[in-house]
């Protein structure tokens, strides 16, 4: 319990957060391995008591899914999901390939917690940098470089 409590204590684990599946290069491959885990993950959200809303779908040409947004309310969701973020690697014989050969795909996932709107975080003026420039020497696109 005390090493849960201790994984959980970042300023915005207890909120509800956004998670988004992206299939990666690899056509049906990677869209079937999409949608696999856009049902994984629906299904792991419900298991633990939370609500999981497919907010948006993006459907992959031939199967699975291009794209999709999860919304997942409920307690410590964002602390739960943000392990999720990066990048998922599947190897398998492939089901769409004649010649059974085996085949690498991968999704991304990213995860982001929804704040509310009148969270906000205050930045010290220490953070801020205010920098002024004046070009000098001949014009030209070489004024913009810098």
């Amino acid at each position: 319990e005390l090493e849960l409590e201790l994984m959980l204590d970042g300023p915005h684990d207890r909120n509800n957060c956004i998670l988004s599946i992206n299939a990666g290069a690899g056509g049906t491959e990677s869209c079937d391995w999409a949608s696999m885990m856009l049902r994984m993950y629906q299904r792991w959200a419900e298991e633990r008591g939370w609500k999981a809303e497919v907010s948006e779908l993006l459907p992959g040409e031939v199967a699975g899914v291009k794209s999709a947004t999860l919304l997942i309310s409920g307690e410590n969701a964002y602390g739960y999901c943000k392990a999720e973020r990066g990048v998922h690697r599947l190897v398998r014989i492939s089901p769409f390939d004649s010649n059974k050969r085996r085949h690498t795909s991968f999704a991304s996932v990213d995860v982001i917690a929804e704040i509310e709107e009148n969270e906000q975080e205050e930045l010290p003026p220490s953070e801020f940098e205010v920098g002024t420039f004046r070009s000098g020497g001949k014009g030209g696109q070489n004024v913009n470089k810098v």
